[in-house]
């Protein structure tokens, strides 16, 4: 697999983004310093959320009825120490994710009424080298994005049921791709990613040592992207149509 060479648009061309991903939390570890970059340059961002979550969390006793409210209320949280306030949760059931045309067509829903210059995403290419971001649900998520970014979004003949007018993006960013070929400096938003994973308290059995692990994972990425040292980075995966 060769990926082209990432050649996204300037920020300041860029409106509106719209993320899309399978879980709760997801944007957070991913993305989430891009984003608040993003939304202090000024340009608004949204959140799509395929599933409650209800699957996630490390406490054997907890009412699992619970879990839904429970993690869309962190991501909520989240989002605010990112600047974001426009989430969009589609409802579905945790761990059992499939591209189904179903999800494509939820998805194409959210695009045409955010109308978004940028999309981002999960990969759906399993990363063999780093599995534990290639759930199930990260692919499922990221190939059915993938179908509503093209040809469906912009195919005003494709799921006519719907209202919106049909939308073209034209630019795709993916996480967790196993061939990166653009990374975005997060060195001064790191705090605020860091704010963010943290929200998800029901996730987290051990939260005093994910500052260090992050910081860890974001200082390897900038080593690879060439920023100097102390910088940290998010690795993306960049495809204009």
């Amino acid at each position: 697999m060769t990926v082209p060479e990432a050649n996204p648009r300037p920020d300041h061309e860029i409106e509106r983004v719209l993320a899309v991903v399978a879980h709760p939390d997801d944007i957070d570890f991913g993305g989430a310093g891009t984003v608040a970059a993003w939304t202090k340059a000024g340009i608004e961002v949204h959140y799509c959320i395929v599933t409650d979550g209800q699957a996630g969390g490390f406490e054997p006793d907890r009412d699992r009825a619970e879990m839904p409210a429970v993690r869309r209320a962190e991501q909520t949280e989240a989002a605010g120490h990112v600047g974001v306030d426009h989430l969009h949760f589609l409802g579905y059931v945790d761990g059992t994710v499939e591209p189904t045309q179903d999800l494509v067509r939820d998805i194409v829903r959210v695009i045409r009424q955010v109308r978004p210059q940028r999309l981002l995403s999960q990969s759906p290419d399993r990363f063999w080298s780093r599995l534990r971001v290639s759930h199930p649900d990260h692919l499922a998520a990221g190939e059915a994005t993938v179908r509503a970014f093209y040809p469906a979004a912009g195919n005003p003949f494709a799921f006519p049921e719907l209202t919106e007018d049909a939308w073209d993006i034209g630019e795709l960013w993916m996480m967790e791709h196993p061939e990166p070929n653009h990374y975005v400096d997060i060195t001064e938003t790191f705090d605020q990613k860091i704010a963010a994973v943290l929200s998800h308290t029901s996730q987290h059995p051990d939260p005093e040592a994910l500052p260090r692990m992050i910081a860890g994972w974001t200082q390897q990425n900038a080593e690879k992207a060439g920023f100097p040292a102390g910088h940290r980075a998010e690795p993306f995966t960049v495809i204009r149509l």
